[in-house]
C-alpha cells in the first residue's frame, strides 16, 4: 500500500499537514512570522485583491461583521506557496513501513513517553469524560504536531483565502475561510493569533476551522476554545471530544499486530486486526496507515516494543536495516544523510548522488545493494 503525501500529518512532514476526512491536510502575529519561507509571505495579486473584495460581501451576508473583515484581513495576502503546495501534495508515496518509521520513530516515541507523563493527569481526567484512551489522545498530539512543538505559523485567512481564491477546491476553502472568521468572531483567538498549516489546520490537534466550530471544547472553563495555546488542555479535549461524538467506544482498543488479522496494508508486512475504535480514528484521518500509525504509538507510548512481523525488502531490495547501514556509512564517509531512520528522502537520495558522483558512479540517486556493497 502507498501512502499519498496528503496524508502525513504536520508532525510527519516537517515531515507538512495532513489531509483528514476533517482537513485537507500540520506562534503567531498578524504579519507573517519570520521563520516562514519567502513562498509562505504574502505578495502583490490584484486578482486576489478584487476576490477578496467580492468574498467581503458574501461573509456579510453569512454574519460576519465588518469589524471582524477588517481585523481578520489586516496583514494578510496571497501566499504563493500554498498554491504549490495545493497542488503538488499528491505526488510523493511513501510505503507503510516508511510511515510507521516517521510516526512511531525513536524520537517521536521518547517525545510521546515524556509528554503522557508530563500531562498525565489532564489525559487520564479526558479519559475519564470523553472514555477516550489516554495514550490514543496523546498519539494523535504526536502524529499532529510533533507533541505541539509544531503547530504552523502560517496565517490561515491568508492561507484559507488564498486557497479560496485559487479554485481549485474554492468551495471547499471558502467554507473553511467562512468559519475561520466565525472562530475570530466568536472570541476564541484573535485574528492576529490564528495560525496554522499551509492549508489552514490549526493548532496542538491541527483541526481545520469547520471541524473546530463543530467539535472543539473549552476544557479549561475561560471562555474561549483555545487550541494554540502553548498549554495544549483544550486541544486534546477537543481531539477527544472528537472521537467520542465520533462513536468511540470506552475501554475498546484500537487492535493489535496479529498474524490472523484480515487487514494487510503492506504486501507481506504485518497483519493487523482492528475494532471499531480503528474505523473512529479514520474519522480524524481517513487513512489505514494513519490509523495504524496512532495506535502502534499509542502502544508504543504505553510501553510496548517496536512491531514483531519485519516487512519485506523494498523494491530495491533493501530491507530497513539495510537502508540504515547506508545511511549510517554514506555519513561516516562524509556525505550526511541527515539522520540514519531506514527512510529514503531527499537528504538520502542527495547524499547518494554525492557519493556516485565522487567515485565517478552513474549519479542516479537511487539506493542499492551494488551502493551498499560499494561503502563496506
Amino acid at each position: 500500500m502507498q501512502i499519498n503525501r496528503r496524508l502525513f500529518g504536520l508532525g510527519l512532514l516537517c515531515l507538512g499537514l495532513s489531509a483528514c476526512s476533517r482537513a485537507l491536510p500540520t506562534r503567531v502575529s498578524t504579519q507573517a512570522p519570520t521563520g516562514l519561507p519567502a513562498d509562505l509571505r504574502p505578495v502583490p495579486n490584484a486578482a486576489y485583491d478584487a476576490w477578496v473584495a467580492s468574498f467581503r460581501g458574501r461573509a456579510a451576508a453569512q454574519g460576519i461583521s465588518q469589524s471582524t473583515l477588517d481585523a481578520a484581513f489586516r496583514g494578510t495576502g496571497y501566499l504563493p506557496g500554498v498554491v504549490t503546495r495545493d497542488r503538488n501534495q499528491t505526488e510523493f508515496k511513501r510505503s507503510l513501513e516508511d510511515y510507521l518509521a516517521i510516526a512511531a520513530s525513536d524520537e517521536r516515541v521518547q517525545k510521546g513517553r515524556a509528554a503522557f507523563a508530563r500531562h498525565r493527569g489532564t489525559l487520564s481526567a479526558l479519559e475519564g469524560r470523553y472514555g477516550v484512551d489516554a495514550k490514543i489522545i496523546c498519539a494523535i498530539w504526536g502524529l499532529e504536531s510533533f507533541y505541539g512543538e509544531r503547530r504552523g505559523e502560517v496565517p490561515v485567512v491568508s492561507a484559507t483565502s488564498t486557497l479560496a481564491f485559487d479554485g481549485r477546491r474554492g468551495r471547499f476553502f471558502e467554507q473553511q475561510l467562512i468559519a475561520a472568521l466565525r472562530i475570530i468572531q466568536n472570541g476564541d483567538i484573535p485574528a492576529s493569533r490564528m495560525t496554522g498549516s499551509w492549508a489552514g489546520a490549526m493548532g496542538h490537534t491541527q483541526f481545520i476551522p469547520t471541524s473546530f466550530l463543530q467539535f472543539a471544547v473549552d476544557y479549561t472553563g475561560d471562555g474561549r476554545r483555545d487550541i494554540w495555546s502553548d498549554d495544549p488542555t483544550d486541544a486534546l479535549a477537543s481531539a477527544a471530544a472528537y472521537l467520542q461524538r465520533n462513536g468511540w467506544q470506552r475501554g475498546v482498543g484500537w487492535g493489535a499486530e496479529s498474524p490472523n488479522g484480515s487487514l494487510q496494508p503492506q504486501p507481506r508486512g504485518p497483519r493487523f486486526a482492528t475494532t471499531a475504535n480503528f474505523r473512529v480514528i479514520k474519522r480524524y484521518n481517513n487513512s489505514d496507515a494513519y490509523a495504524i500509525g496512532v495506535g502502534h504509538l499509542s502502544d508504543r507510548i504505553g510501553g510496548a516494543g517496536p512491531l514483531r512481523m519485519e516487512f519485506p525488502p523494498d523494491a530495491n531490495g533493501l530491507t530497513k536495516s539495510d537502508r540504515i547501514t547506508l545511511q549510517q556509512r554514506l555519513t561516516v564517509r562524509g556525505f550526511d544523510t541527515q539522520g540514519a531512520d531506514g527512510v529514503i528522502g531527499s537528504n538520502t537520495e542527495s547524499a547518494i548522488r554525492a557519493y556516485q558522483a565522487s567515485r565517478g558512479l552513474p549519479v542516479t540517486g537511487t539506493p542499492s545493494q551494488a551502493l551498499l556493497q560499494s561503502l563496506r
